[in-house]
């Protein structure tokens, strides 16, 4: 559980949202979350690879083509 204080009385409600939302960011509780919201099947290491390497080519090729202007 993330709790955040009032420094002082006249601390603007900005101040400590920044706060509390910099505290959720570092401790990866979101990120865990985010992570267990839909469930994965679980993939052999060598199939993981291969789409890691067809993602990065695909972006690749993306962003080849956007420099180009097509």
């Amino acid at each position: 559980m993330i709790i955040v204080t009032r420094k002082d009385s006249n601390e603007s409600i900005e101040n400590l949202l920044r706060r509390f939302s910099r505290k959720v960011s570092q401790s990866g509780a979101l990120a865990a979350a985010k992570q267990t919201q839909f469930f994965d099947k679980p993939m052999s290491k060598s199939d993981r690879r291969r789409s890691a390497i067809t993602r990065r080519a695909r972006k690749a090729e993306k962003t080849r083509k956007l420099k180009l202007g097509r």
